[in-house]
């Protein structure tokens, strides 16, 4: 399917790794120019290289999101460039695990800072540009928000956030004609999963457990099934879709589990 997404200046943040890596692969794929923004210049700098090695365009801005200025130095950069912005995907975040028990104030604000807040921040600055281009906005959000965790308050509300947000902006910017979704992963392999899974006494062990769970054959969602959906959304192949909260996941969080196994 041809998106129609050629020379449309996406910014994705997080773009450098996992599944903002695997969104801006496939949206230089479909002729897009994405925008890496992450917080090293030199891992944004590698992904670019690719783009460009396959025969894509794409730029970069280093840029540490948690800090608020920082949000508007990306957009200003990105403008600064190209004159326009025509998509926005907040990706940007890590499960941090700052639980109720064992965390605290300072801990808790610097997760939403990590995960919520620049989500907020980017869309604020980007939408001027957003508006001149109807453009289109997809947050990426975590399964925690519905089904929890255990230890990781802050990210869990960041993406209970992240939800209510999606639905908030597409009411606000319905008058612009700017569509607003989001994207739920479950279980999904990149770099931070694999570590986080080599990290635990059991790894093998583990993993089997989670993808017995996963009801659409038994497998991880990847990276690139993510992208391919968040391309889609930022396209006008969805011109009437907004306003959602699509799970990308296999079936994980609303299949019964006993399907799994079946």
């Amino acid at each position: 399917m041809n998106l129609q997404l050629n020379n449309k200046v996406i910014i994705v943040t997080g773009g450098a790794k996992g599944i903002g890596e695997g969104i801006c692969k496939v949206l230089a794929n479909e002729g897009a120019i994405p925008v890496v923004v992450g917080r090293k210049k030199v891992d944004n700098d590698i992904v670019v290289a690719q783009i460009e090695a396959a025969g894509g365009k794409a730029f970069q801005v280093a840029a540490e999101l948690s800090i608020p200025g920082e949000c508007q130095k990306a957009v200003d950069t990105v403008v600064a460039q190209f004159g326009r912005i025509d998509g926005l995907v907040n990706n940007a975040g890590i499960n941090d695990g700052v639980g109720l028990e064992d965390g605290n104030y300072e801990g808790f604000m610097a997760s939403l800072h990590k995960n919520m807040v620049h989500y907020y921040l980017m869309a604020h600055y980007a939408l001027p540009e957003l508006k001149k281009v109807r453009g289109s906005i997809v947050n990426i959000t975590s399964k925690t928000a519905e089904t929890g965790q255990g230890h990781t308050s802050g990210y869990a509300a960041a993406n209970g956030a992240r939800n209510a947000l999606t639905r908030e902006w597409a009411v606000e910017l319905l008058k612009y004609s700017i569509r607003v979704n989001a994207i739920v992963v479950a279980e999904c392999w990149t770099p931070a999963y694999d570590a986080w899974i080599h990290g635990l006494d059991n790894p093998d062990e583990k993993l089997e457990k989670i993808v017995s769970l996963i009801p659409f054959e038994n497998r991880m969602t990847t990276a690139e099934e993510i992208a391919n959906t968040a391309a889609f959304l930022l396209s006008e192949k969805s011109s009437h879709t907004t306003g959602q909260i699509l799970h990308v996941d296999g079936g994980y969080v609303h299949l019964d589990r006993a399907l799994a196994n079946a």
